[in-house]
């Protein structure tokens, strides 16, 4: 049987109806089946893959360094080794960023692998992200500027600047956030596999409905439009029932073994989110909504090649099952500078985990904090640590019903430039080994606090005109060795746009919180909806009135637009640092804005996470669970809209 040429879906649809882009990963450890899955289990004519976050960039560096690493994601070219016949077979362009440290070498395997199955498949890689070398020197050159250097209001963590301040901080990895322009000129020349390094999340999916449309890289309200797709679609099943607020109002059954997320772009930039009908998972206005708020810098979203302004977003469901639409982003010129990611060696980490069981816990946990400080103090090192923090995780169940309910733990975190001072500290678990509070346990042998070398994080911005960018197309060969290669420089943005200051304010007209009738005590969780996640030092939550939900009102009932009143006049920055009890800290500053179309208040909480990433002492160093932590905090609830969310599920689950 004749197959019809490959390039003949391009050519006669290219730009004629939606692009249909489906993502297979957000993160390294996505296996590569979910490639497969989504070439298979329909058509699609894009498979965009997100394999990087800062952690893996810099574990990469330090292990590619040493000859210990390629360079590149291994769940990444296991979904490409899986997938590859049916890339030919079904003409479904790749776009992933799995190259990490070296997207040459796993864009040469990738040819290897075409030349031998004689696949019709023209494969290329993005360089320029990778400036290790233009850092090495930056006591001569100077510390690139911090990521919020440009807003008065933050106060940096106590060792942000270490790397410049002191000896023995040799960088191990710096890459920029490149945009979408590589990858639109790879796809030009006909590239049908990229591998990118460091390029930013979303941008993929830019590159992909940029080349299907052959947009103007001024047509700002459509990359913007693109870029948020791109948001939607980039985190594994985040957009398909994971990481889902509301997932305790659905079978559990449902929750995993999940397919990942498809955007249908539209030549205007706005899109439709979907999935394969085939397995599990689901897409809805609340699974669209936490993801659209999950990572956002406020109302403005940052890319290289464009500002993608959210203000007047909108989300409603589709004819059909998960099928969901969002609207109403604007776009505006790309700031002259992108995001840098420089890891370098800060020193040590040690952990330690003792538990305590019922009675008297408070008084045991300061009873062993004392004695490790003491300990410290005689040894002299109680003050050379860089951090030394005693958490307390949990709180014991009154009237216990089991030991675990009634047991909770003590981390003890430390940080110090010298493993010795860690040392120090562990052989203090041996000194009072007898001497300890009654009932005293631990859940290992302390092999944690052993100090480990640990990477840190600094954030910064590196001007794109500066930026030596190409996309590199690879010519067909069985041999790694005979493979010759086609360098093509590419170009910055025609047009920057200077950042102005970020917008943060409480609602307008408030309502009087009285006018919403009888209270009572409830969390806030019981009647919205919450997504949480890190920016580096900084947090972001966006707290939202669910509208799919069981329990949720209908857009019929007043309940729905006064439950909205309610939730913009309630959830002040006052408030918010109310509800973060001890956790809150006056070194810290809160933004605030509101998104009306989809009924949501997003905060950004700077400084929350100390240095962020593998630099931060926090047991929830991405902010993943700091939604839900807030959702449980129990407020003043108007009686109406908890009874009214009562009343809806209950009906609901009659029918």
């Amino acid at each position: 049987m004749v197959q019809p040429d490959r390039n003949t879906r391009w050519t006669s649809e290219r730009g004629t109806r939606p692009v249909r882009i489906a993502n297979c990963s957000g993160y390294k450890a996505d296996p590569g089946y979910h490639m497969r899955f989504q070439a298979e289990l329909g058509d699609v004519d894009f498979i965009t893959g997100d394999y990087l976050a800062e952690v893996n960039i810099a574990e990469n560096a330090q292990a590619h360094a040493a000859g210990q690493h390629p360079g590149w994601e291994q769940t990444c070219w296991d979904g490409i080794e899986q997938t590859v016949d049916l890339l030919a077979e079904k003409r479904i362009k790749i776009v992933v960023n799995g190259g990490a440290h070296n997207p040459k070498g796993l864009a040469e395997k990738v040819q290897e692998l075409v030349s031998g199955k004689g696949l019709d498949l023209k494969v290329a890689y993005v360089s320029g992200d990778n400036l290790i070398e233009e850092m090495k020197d930056i006591r001569s050159k100077g510390l690139p500027p911090h990521l919020d250097s440009d807003n008065g209001e933050v106060q940096y963590a106590n060792h942000t600047l270490d790397l410049m301040e002191k000896e023995n901080k040799p960088i191990v990895s710096a890459n920029v956030y490149l945009g979408a322009r590589e990858i639109v000129k790879g796809l030009e020349e006909g590239a049908d596999i990229i591998i990118t390094g460091r390029v930013a999340d979303a941008s993929p999916v830019i590159g992909a409905a940029w080349y299907w449309y052959s947009w103007s890289d001024t047509d700002y309200d459509r990359l913007a439009g693109a870029l948020i797709a791109g948001h939607l679609i980039e985190c594994s099943g985040y957009v398909t029932g994971s990481n889902f607020a509301g997932f305790t109002e659905y079978d559990l059954d449902e929750l995993y073994d999940i397919t990942f997320g498809i955007a249908d772009v539209e030549r205007d930039g706005t899109c439709v989110i979907t999935k394969h009908d085939a397995r599990k998972g689901f897409v809805t206005e609340d699974t669209v909504k936490c993801q659209f708020l999950y990572e956002l810098q406020g109302n403005i979203y940052l890319n290289s090649d464009v500002k993608a302004i959210l203000d007047d977003v909108q989300v409603q469901r589709q004819e059909g099952k998960n099928r969901v639409r969002l609207w109403g982003i604007r776009g505006a010129p790309p700031p002259p500078t992108t995001k840098l990611a420089i890891f370098y060696n800060a020193g040590y980490q040690s952990e330690i985990v003792i538990n305590a069981t019922g009675y008297g816990t408070t008084e045991k946990f300061d009873l062993y904090e004392r004695m490790l400080r003491f300990g410290l103090k005689r040894l002299g090192i109680h003050d050379q640590f860089d951090v030394l923090e005693f958490q307390r995780i949990g709180i014991p169940e009154p009237n216990p019903r089991s030991q675990l309910r009634s047991t909770s733990y003590l981390r003890i975190f430390a940080e110090s430039g010298d493993p010795k001072i860690n040392l120090g500290l562990a052989s203090l678990l041996g000194e009072f080994a007898m001497q300890h509070f009654s009932g005293f346990h631990a859940t290992s042998d302390h092999r944690t606090a052993i100090p480990r070398p640990y990477i840190s994080y600094y954030p910064a911005i590196y001007p794109q005109s500066d930026l030596k960018t190409s996309i590199n197309i690879l010519e067909p060969s069985k041999s790694v060795a005979a493979t010759r290669t086609t360098n093509i420089p590419t170009t910055p943005p025609p047009k920057f746009e200077e950042l102005a200051k970020r917008a943060s304010y409480d609602t307008t007209s408030p309502i009087p919180l009285e006018q919403f009738g009888l209270t009572k005590p409830a969390r806030i969780g019981d009647v919205v909806l919450a997504r949480s996640g890190d920016k580096g030092a900084n947090a972001n939550i966006g707290f939202f009135i669910p509208t799919s939900l069981p329990s949720s009102y209908p857009p019929s009932s007043p309940l729905y637009a006064q439950s909205w009143d309610w939730l913009r006049s309630f959830l002040t920055i006052a408030k918010l640092k109310e509800m973060m009890g001890e956790s809150w800290d006056d070194a810290f500053h809160v933004e605030r804005v509101e998104f009306p179309g989809i009924m949501a208040v997003h905060f950004v909480v700077y400084g929350v996470l100390g240095r962020g990433v593998s630099g931060s002492s926090r047991l929830d160093s991405f902010a993943k669970g700091m939604g839900d932590w807030l959702r449980d905090v129990v407020v003043e609830v108007p009686v109406i809209f908890l009874d009214g969310r009562k009343k809806n599920k209950t009906e609901r689950q009659r029918l």
